[in-house]
């Protein structure tokens, strides 16, 4: 598996069957600035979403027409996209699991919100915010957090699911901090590799991992944490 983290919380998962996209936040994402979006979207099978915020949803509804992808959302979000001509649109909720070619998706949960505001100025409520379990045939499993704070159930998530990769937001503001991201790992999870996201992108947020970094420190969960465009291989 090698996964690219394209900035924010938007990766690109190559495995030898699929290429997929999470939260495909591209366009108008400042730290993507300078990479070549044809590059990062090519092949890409499938684009999921962990809700339905701009800088998550991002550019889903443009790219899976130019691409042909399947996208995957929660109901509220799924609904929203057919209204605006996405053709393929794979929907479920809090629990559910959706089985693809090659891999799972479950929709796990995440304390956050989920409305979009579009050009008119009308706020749509797009359903509640999920984290996505991805289990994959022949590669290791992963847990994008989505934008979540810490949450007892995180315990949860782990005696089900068991995931060998943790993508995790760091940033504040708007999710857990680094320190307290670091507490969700070492109390709940056992994951393999951990990856922090959903930082230094805009002002309000934390400009590097350096907390998160420290709070893993004597953790037997190795911390990756790649430059925007970089490729880590799992």
């Amino acid at each position: 598996m090698k996964l690219r983290w394209l900035g924010h919380a938007a990766f690109r998962i190559e495995t030898a069957r699929n290429t997929i996209l999470i939260d495909p936040f591209l366009t108008h994402n400042p730290a993507f600035q300078g990479q070549d979006i044809k590059d990062a979207t090519r092949g890409v099978t499938h684009i999921l979403l962990t809700h339905g915020h701009m800088d998550h949803v991002g550019d889903t509804i443009g790219l899976a027409g130019e691409l042909g992808a399947e996208v995957l959302a929660n109901a509220d979000l799924g609904d929203w996209l057919q209204f605006r001509g996405v053709k393929k649109v794979n929907q479920g909720n809090h629990g559910g699991t959706v089985h693809f070619d090659g891999f799972s998706v479950t929709f796990t949960n995440a304390l956050h919100s989920s409305a979009h505001l579009t050009e008119d100025g009308v706020s749509h409520a797009l359903g509640n915010a999920n984290g996505l379990m991805l289990h994959f045939d022949d590669e290791p499993s992963l847990l994008h957090m989505g934008d979540t704070d810490i949450f007892g159930d995180m315990a949860l998530i782990q005696e089900l699911h068991q995931p060998d990769i943790g993508i995790v937001p760091v940033g504040d503001r708007f999710t857990m901090g680094g320190a307290v991201a670091a507490l969700a790992c070492q109390r709940y999870f056992e994951f393999k590799t951990a990856i922090p996201c959903h930082y230094k992108t805009f002002g309000l947020l934390d400009q590097n991992a350096d907390k998160f970094v420290a709070g893993m420190d004597g953790s037997k969960t190795r911390v990756e944490v790649p430059g925007v465009g970089d490729t880590v291989s799992l």
